[in-house]
C-alpha cells in the first residue's frame, strides 16, 4: 500500500469516531512512522510502505480514534517559534497560551536583564520561549511533578537555555528561593466537578494534577497568587492565566495581596484569559 492510501484510510476510521481534522492527523501520523515531514509525504505520497510501517500507522490511527491526543502520540507540539518535547505526563501546550509569552516580550521590551519565575513549568514552553527570545534573561521552574522538571530540562537542553535556568521540584507552598522582577504561572484551574465535561481527549489523557483546581476552581490559583505575593519584587509583574469565568474573583484576590491590576487579556476566542498585575 503506498502512503496516499494509507493516509485516506486512516482518516475514514478517524472520521468514523468523529476526530476532529481527521486528515490532518493522519498525514501527522503517517509523518511519524516514516520519521519524516509532512510535507516530504505530501511530495512521495506514492512511495510504497513496508508492512512494518503500515502496522505501526494503523496503531497510531487506532489511539488517535480511542482520543488520545496527537501530541501525545508524536511526542511533540509546537508552541510559539519552537517545537517542545511532550509526554502524557504534562499538558499540552495550547496556543491560547502564547497569549502570556507575546505579553511578557512586550512588557520586557526594555529591560537587559531579568530574573523570572514559572510557577508550575510543565513543559517549559512558557519560560523557555522567554529565554530564547531574550539572551540576557535568567529563569527558574517550579513544578510539583519530578517528569514535568525533567521533560522541562529535556527541553531547556534542546533550545539551548539551560545555562540560564535552575529548576526544582517543589510544591508552590514550600518555595522560598529567591526573589523575582517577573512571576509567570499557568495553575490548575478547572473546578472539580467539571473536569469530566471537558473534551474527551482531555478529559481523558491529559494528567489531572495540571488540571483539578479544587472545588470551585481556585485553590491553587490561591496558593500561586499568595507565594507570588511573596517572591515578587516591589514593581514587579505577575501574569496568571486563568478560567474564562474567574477573572472578578481573581482580581479581588490579587488585590487582597498588594497587586494592581494592569490589565485582563482576551484569548483567541475572547474569552478572558491572562491577568497582568504588578506588585505595590
Amino acid at each position: 500500500m503506498n502512503i496516499n492510501l494509507a493516509i485516506n484510510q486512516g482518516s475514514k476510521i478517524l472520521r468514523k469516531k468523529f476526530i476532529p481534522n481527521p486528515i490532518l492527523d493522519s498525514e501527522i501520523l503517517m509523518a511519524k512512522t516514516i520519521n519524516k515531514d509532512r510535507k516530504n509525504i505530501l511530495l512521495n505520497s506514492d512511495n510504497i510502505l513496508n508492512k512494518n510501517d503500515l502496522n505501526f500507522f494503523y496503531k497510531l490511527i487506532e489511539q488517535r480514534s480511542l482520543g488520545k491526543p496527537v501530541a501525545y502520540l508524536i511526542n511533540k507540539k509546537s508552541f510559539w517559534n519552537s517545537e517542545f518535547f511532550v509526554t502524557k505526563d504534562i499538558l499540552i501546550p495550547r496556543p491560547d497560551t502564547e497569549l502570556i509569552v507575546e505579553n511578557i516580550l512586550s512588557l520586557t521590551k526594555q529591560k537587559s536583564k531579568i530574573n523570572i519565575l514559572d510557577i508550575g513549568i510543565g513543559s517549559g514552553c512558557i519560560l523557555l520561549s522567554i529565554l530564547k527570545e531574550r539572551k540576557n534573561f535568567f529563569g527558574t521552574g517550579i513544578d510539583v511533578s519530578k517528569k514535568c522538571i525533567k521533560i522541562s530540562k529535556i527541553n531547556a537542553i534542546k533550545h539551548k537555555v539551560i545555562s540560564r535556568l535552575k529548576l526544582y521540584k517543589s510544591d508552590v507552598d514550600k518555595f522560598n528561593l529567591g526573589k523575582y522582577d517577573l512571576i509567570v504561572s499557568n495553575p490548575p484551574y478547572i473546578k472539580t466537578r467539571d473536569l469530566k465535561y471537558l473534551e474527551k481527549d482531555v478529559a481523558e489523557f491529559e494528567p489531572r494534577l495540571a488540571l483539578d483546581g479544587g472545588l470551585d476552581g481556585l485553590s491553587e490559583i490561591r496558593k500561586v497568587i499568595k507565594k507570588s505575593s511573596e517572591l515578587i519584587k516591589k514593581n514587579g509583574k505577575f501574569i496568571l492565566e486563568i478560567g474564562f469565568d474567574q477573572k472578578n474573583k481573581v482580581i479581588n484576590l490579587l488585590k487582597k495581596e498588594g497587586f494592581y491590576i494592569n490589565s485582563a487579556l482576551k484569548d483567541l476566542g475572547y474569552n478572558d484569559r491572562c491577568i497582568v498585575s504588578t506588585k505595590i
